[in-house]
């Protein structure tokens, strides 16, 4: 059973978007912005509105650069994550109920304290790539397998 959802992360080199997740699932992390896709909408349109509805901004335009799917041992359902990056948005980020948003400088980006897979894709991220990746996690925080490869395409 897949349920998908999506990431989108502001990247104007040289800072990042960051979210600090407030409730909910991942609370306690600095993630991109993103949920569920809901039925009827299209990918990528969920992307935009997760991220006005989290950070206040609307984005321009969006790319689609991955997509990982995460496992938690034990938990038959799996989680598609779409990754979105975008540049130029309009609006000023501010906080919501679920995140609070933070420009962080992609040398110092929060790893500490943020999904323990994130290290590994974000260099590709970073340098303009497209991946496709698989994550087993035990509980949300021990890595049990990774697989991560560049792509031509999503």
């Amino acid at each position: 059973m897949k349920k998908v959802l999506t990431l989108c992360l502001i990247y104007q080199h040289p800072n990042i978007l960051l979210g600090m997740k407030k409730r909910g699932f991942g609370e306690g992390r600095w993630n991109g912005f993103g949920g569920k896709v809901q039925e009827g909408e299209a990918i990528e349109e969920a992307a935009k509105r997760e991220i006005q509805e989290e950070a206040g901004i609307m984005p321009h335009k969006i790319e689609r650069v991955g997509i990982l799917d995460f496992e938690f041992k034990g938990d038959p359902e799996i989680l598609e994550v779409h990754i979105f990056r975008g540049h130029d948005f309009d609006g000023e980020p501010k906080e919501s109920d679920e995140m609070r948003p933070q420009w962080f400088h992609v040398d110092e980006l929060p790893f500490d304290t943020m999904w323990p897979d994130d290290k590994h894709w974000f260099p590709l991220f970073l340098a303009g790539k497209k991946f496709r990746g698989k994550i087993l996690f035990e509980n949300s925080d021990k890595i049990l397998n990774l697989h991560l490869s560049e792509v031509e395409k999503i």
